[in-house]
């Protein structure tokens, strides 16, 4: 129903224009038909009664007027096919050509400037026809003196019926041009909606879940860049829905490690009998670190639930960078020594502080070094250090490790994207360490080479 409604309202506005068009274009026509024949009509009388008048005032000025007119001289206007008038300079009607003489005294605007000496025209409605009239009326002058008028009158009819004709005709013309573009405002509607119902049903089956299908680009024109946009989006979600069911079934797996060997555990130091106390601090001990490991995936995703729903706020306060290290260092070192990785914490002096929340930056330091540690072998080296740049500070976190693909090196920060790599975590670390380094309105660098390592680059803003 809204697709018809579409198609009826650019029919309509094609319409419309049109119309507007052809009415304009029409009235202009028809106007300047009627204003050419009633000037021709003007110019064809003006030229005449000022040719008879001219002869009057030549051959005839010696008699007075009504004597002219009782001894029936007409020579002077009898060239005229037009009703011929001689009025009186007091506007009384001597003769009439068709014999209408009213009785009373012509007094109109056109006789009287036919005694100022101009030449007067008229045009409209006459007592004795039904069509409307034209007339011009010119001074008759004996011995340079106006002693009356001679008048004019020709029917509009004929004009009338030929402005009639012509105008019927672009009529016509008119309404067989609106019966065009209606025919051709619906094709065109048509090159318009036909596509946009495609994508509509397209649309629809992807919210209905058939994420598999693709509208087909018809043109390259907005619709076909909403069509690409609306295949993208589809094939975007599809990406989405994979990564998050690996991301699943990841969780998944590793929740169920560290559950199966606490709930094992629980069970062996249940036993009655169990009187070997080194097989208890063990047990003890494993239930300890796999507790640790699922609190450290829980918060995780509660971090991640955060920056979803857009609810993390940073405290930021002014914060010493070098402090932040020496807390990365105490805290990892011992890892470190057991994990035989030399750890180099590089400490720069006279580095200001810098406004930041310093809780959510050793959150992103401690996932990074715990990543580089992941992925560095024994003898490896992993170094944190600072340096200020274009009133940037960067935090470098650098490692000798195994280093990142091509191919995996885009989407790392991708959330759900765990690397090919069976030391992979969830995929949501450094995804959080991103949107954190996006609050501080920082960048996150990562450049790595496979078998060579990795180098890592928190760039913070110094606001001043």
């Amino acid at each position: 129903m809204k697709m018809n409604s579409i198609k009826k309202r650019l029919s309509l506005n094609f319409l419309t224009v049109i119309f507007i068009t052809v009415a304009i274009f029409e009235t202009l026509i028809i106007s300047g038909t009627k204003q050419y024949y009633y000037k021709n009509i003007e110019d064809s009388l003006t030229n005449q009664v000022k040719m008879s008048s001219e002869f009057y005032t030549k051959y005839f000025s010696n008699s007075s007027l009504k004597e002219n007119v009782q001894e029936n001289v007409d020579v002077f206007w009898k060239q005229t096919s037009a009703q011929v008038q001689i009025i009186d300079e007091k506007g009384n009607i001597l003769m009439d050509s068709i014999g209408v003489i009213p009785s009373e005294i012509i007094k109109d605007d056109s006789f009287k400037n036919a005694m100022d000496g101009k030449l007067g025209k008229w045009h409209g409605n006459v007592s004795y026809s039904k069509h409307k009239v034209f007339s011009v009326t010119y001074p008759l002058k004996s011995n340079n003196k106006i002693v009356g008028a001679l008048r004019f009158i020709t029917s509009l009819a004929p004009v009338d019926r030929e402005i009639f004709a012509i105008s019927m005709i672009l009529s016509a013309i008119g309404f067989i041009t609106l019966f065009t573009a209606l025919v051709v405002s619906i094709f065109m509607s048509n090159t318009i909606v036909g596509p946009i119902k495609n994508l509509t049903a397209v649309a629809q089956k992807m919210a209905a879940g058939d994420l598999n299908v693709r509208n087909t680009k018809t043109l390259d024109d907005e619709v076909g860049k909403l069509s690409d946009t609306l295949n993208y989006m589809a094939d975007e979600i599809l990406k989405k829905e994979q990564l998050k069911n690996e991301f699943i079934s990841s969780v998944s797996h590793e929740l169920r490690t560290p559950l199966t060997s606490i709930k094992g555990w629980a069970i062996t130091l249940k036993t009655d009998e169990l009187n070997d106390k080194d097989l208890i601090r063990d047990g003890l001990q494993i239930i300890e670190q796999e507790s640790e490991r699922l609190t450290g995936m829980v918060e995780e995703l509660l971090d991640f639930s955060k920056f979803v729903s857009g609810k993390i706020t940073l405290n930021k306060e002014m914060v010493d960078i070098n402090i932040l290290l020496e807390y990365i260092r105490k805290q990892l070192s011992p890892r470190a020594n057991r994990d035989n990785i030399n750890f180099v914490v590089k400490k720069t002096e006279n580095i200001p502080t810098v406004a930041m929340d310093p809780n959510r930056i050793k959150q992103v330091l401690l996932n990074l070094v715990d990543n580089a540690f992941n992925f560095t072998p024994e003898g490896g080296t992993v170094t944190v250090w600072t340096e200020i740049q274009n009133k940037y500070l960067i935090l470098h976190v650098d490692d000798t490790g195994c280093g990142i693909s091509e191919d995996d090196l885009p989407k790392i920060k991708e959330k759900f994207y765990k690397g090919k790599s069976s030391k992979s975590k969830n995929g949501i670390g450094l995804s959080i360490c991103d949107e954190i380094i996006k609050l501080h309105n920082g960048f996150f660098i990562i450049t790595s080479e496979l078998n060579i390592g990795t180098n890592i680059s928190v760039k913070i803003p110094i606001e001043i």
